[in-house]
């Protein structure tokens, strides 16, 4: 019977390591890559090849490209699978209209505490003289009496 009891809390201790689990998302040692890329010298072909497919692209004036890497781990015990964050990298590339690196930004996670965020709010009158606000209240009626049969107020 105490061979058994040993077995079994040996085969439970033996499961445990003290390795964190770390879920990893977006490129890999970013950080280190973007050190590669040259401003005006690398290429979006050399761009993608050393950092891979971007997160996100956007086209304005010049096309810009996202890369994002965020690793997480399993926090203690005692936070009942919390996860910390332990890497939360952002590399912002703007290509110009040649396909040549003409600007990069990166942000760590203590750049990104730094950065300030507007309080301030945009608000919206709709007057009730308006085109928009006539067109949006005879849609509004047609949907809820399509046939025109009920009384108007």
């Amino acid at each position: 019977m105490k061979i058994l009891l040993l077995l079994t809390v040996f085969i439970l201790f033996a499961n445990c390591t003290n390795k964190l689990a770390i879920d990893h998302h977006g490129v890999n040692k970013l950080s280190v890559k973007q050190n590669k890329l040259i401003l005006n010298e690398t290429n979006k072909n050399d761009i993608i090849k050393i950092l891979g497919p971007p997160s996100t692209t956007s086209f304005f004036d010049n096309e810009i490209l996202f890369f994002i890497e965020r690793k997480e781990a399993a926090g203690s015990i005692l936070k009942l699978g919390d996860k910390k964050i332990i890497t939360n990298d952002v590399l912002i590339i703007e290509i110009n209209k040649y396909g040549l690196l003409e600007k990069k930004t990166f942000y760590n996670m203590t750049k990104m505490k730094k950065i300030k965020i507007s309080k301030n709010k945009t608000e919206v009158n709709y007057q009730k003289d308006t085109f928009i606000y006539d067109f949006l209240s005879s849609m509004r009626q047609k949907i809820n009496d399509p046939l025109g049969k009920r009384k108007k107020k």
